[in-house]
């Protein structure tokens, strides 16, 4: 796969805010004792977002393409 830089998601992006966003939505969770389950659903949350922007970086700059179901 060829690199291609112009569809690398630059940090302003609203993927990464919303990925952030999650993140600070489940650290909030944490500290003030929620439920583990909501703990854990937030977690997954955040970590789905993250991975998903590495995943899509990876490809953009040439990385592994694997199939995703």
């Amino acid at each position: 796969m060829k690199r291609d830089v112009t569809k690398v998601l630059l940090p302003d992006h609203q993927a990464f805010s919303d990925a952030m966003e999650a993140l600070k939505r489940y650290q909030e969770a944490k500290d003030l004792g929620a439920p583990p389950e909501e703990i854990a659903r937030l977690k997954s949350l955040a970590e789905s977002l993250l991975q998903a922007i590495n995943d899509y970086q990876l490809r953009a700059l040439g990385g592994p393409d694997y199939t995703h179901h």
